[in-house]
């Protein structure tokens, strides 16, 4: 268990590579041990110039690699590069059982109010924490920054930050206010990678924090393993750096462990986690309905879903397989099963659970991280990786993929949940799924579909409370301040009002 931890432990790593301070220099003896436990692991090669670095190059190297064990980077090597062969055996999929299922879509209002005000009651009560899975650089996007950072092109500039860290602040009120709390409290963890920790520390800075305290914001950094070749060789980026690589979005549940995230929900009594991905800007953070949901079916994971938009989509499915909770992909189905029905409800399909990464996790669950973190597998992504030749020094940029990055998927423990203990839940993707994934332009999931989907949910809103918003072909939407409404509530005082749009609607008039 020990390796399984060590092997995810980065935030040193982060500090080495970003800090213009040196680390300590090792000793002679710490140096020789190390250098003597790679080459025995057949990974010597890491050490091929360690003649030619300075100081500091050498104490950056030894800091680097001494975070990883190599016997169990072979371990891992060797089971990506050679899967055992497995006899092929016949795989049941069936939906989760209704038991374990909801939708927002067709539940009783009193269900839905039922979990509402269980779900917000336990905000008030401080029992509620919420982890967002923000490592992802917003390259796609035409940006260097962390796609959290992204402005989407609202008429207020806010980023995907700020309008998620507005939703905390507004939902704390609410909570406050409905229970009399004095001052209810969701802490927000915020998982990063090594090149975005840096730039997101200091937009959070810049931004004080977005109104929340910042005792109440703990950024952290999910863990890296090193690339290797074709052969199993830990890959060298540069004469005194191994290369590297995240280890997925699976990688969060070690990484909470080893930040000491998971302590401090423990110290401040946490029951219930929401985690979610940064780049879906409609996402309802610590949903109080998700929340109450989950914890009145007394779950260890639960799951948000859409609605399947049809067969073609290309979208994981949650589901069980061969009697376990599971995301199957898009490509594991034949178009038999895509196009199956429902047999009660012939209308719509068998399989229409669309994953969307959103999930929840009761603090009793993550308090077993170690019983289970080490049986997860290590997918392979075969890719084009940067490479220092270790026989003569030669910086090599292939042309084809020349290694593996290992990674972990999120999704990766479902399987290992007993099905009473997991649930899930079908929302609406117009008010709660809209992925930020394209460039500007595309047409699908990129800024001018993520700008729509907020102006036009506001749109909904307000003439949900008996406002006319006035449109044409070249305007449409109203952008809502999440510091104005969490979720559609408190617009009654917009009945009877005109709103021509585009507008914004930044505070109660």
């Amino acid at each position: 268990m020990a390796a399984a931890i060590k092997e995810t432990v980065s935030n040193l790593i982060g500090k080495i590579s970003g800090s213009e301070e040196a680390p300590r220099e090792p000793s002679t003896e710490e140096l020789q041990s190390l250098q003597k436990k790679y080459s025995d692991a057949g990974q010597g090669q890491v050490f091929a110039f360690i003649d030619e670095l300075s100081t500091v190059e050498k104490s950056r190297l030894f800091h680097q690699l001494s975070t990883f064990d190599p016997s169990r980077i072979n371990e891992l090597a060797d089971k990506s590069l050679n899967p055992p062969k497995t006899e092929e055996t016949s795989v049941k999929l069936e939906p989760l059982p209704e038991s374990a299922t909801a939708s927002i879509l067709d539940s009783d209002p009193a269900d839905l109010k039922k979990w509402y005000d269980a779900g917000l009651k336990e905000v008030a009560e401080n029992k509620v924490a919420v982890v967002l899975m923000a490592g992802g650089q917003g390259t796609r996007l035409g940006s260097s920054a962390p796609k959290g950072c992204f402005d989407i092109g609202l008429l207020s500039e806010k980023s995907l930050f700020q309008l998620q860290a507005e939703r905390i602040a507004k939902l704390q009120e609410l909570a406050s206010k409905t229970y009399g709390a004095a001052a209810a409290t969701i802490p927000w963890y915020v998982m990063t990678s090594g090149p975005t920790r840096g730039p997101t520390e200091e937009f959070f800075e810049s931004k004080n924090y977005f109104g929340l305290d910042k005792k109440n914001v703990f950024i952290f950094e999910q863990g890296v393993l090193p690339c290797i070749s074709n052969e199993g060789k830990i890959i060298l980026e540069s004469k005194g750096k191994a290369a590297v690589a995240p280890d997925g979005n699976g990688g969060i549940y070690q990484a909470l462990v080893t930040s000491g995230a998971r302590e401090d929900m423990r110290k401040r009594g946490i029951k219930h986690i929401h985690a979610y991905c940064v780049d879906n800007c409609l996402v309802k953070v610590a949903d109080p309905v998700f929340i109450g949901f989950s914890a009145a079916h007394d779950v260890d994971i639960a799951t948000k879903v859409v609605r399947k938009r049809d067969a073609t989509e290309s979208v994981g499915l949650i589901l069980q397989k061969n009697g376990k909770p599971d995301v199957v992909e898009y490509s594991e189905i034949d178009k038999e099963t895509a196009e199956a029905k429902d047999p009660k409800h012939p209308e719509l399909l068998k399989f229409r659970a669309a994953n969307i990464v959103n999930h929840y996790y009761s603090f009793r669950f993550l308090e077993s991280i170690e019983n289970w973190a080490h049986q997860l597998p290590h997918h392979v992504a075969r890719k084009k990786i940067p490479f220092v030749n270790p026989e003569n020094g030669e910086g090599v940029k292939p042309e084809k993929p020349n290694g593996i990055k290992l990674e972990q998927f999120v999704f990766d423990v479902f399987p290992m949940t007993p099905l009473d203990k997991f649930a899930s839940i079908e929302v609406r993707r117009e008010d709660e799924f809209s992925p930020l994934k394209n460039a500007r332009g595309t047409g699908q999931d990129d800024p001018d579909t993520s700008r729509a989907d907020i102006m036009n949910q506001g749109q909904r809103w307000i003439e949900a409370a008996g406002g006319v918003v006035i449109t044409d072909a070249e305007a449409f939407g109203v952008e809502v301040s999440p510091l104005i409404s969490y979720g559609g509530e408190n617009l009654e005082f917009l009945a009877g009002r005109e709103i021509k749009a585009p507008a914004i609607l930044e505070k109660e008039e």
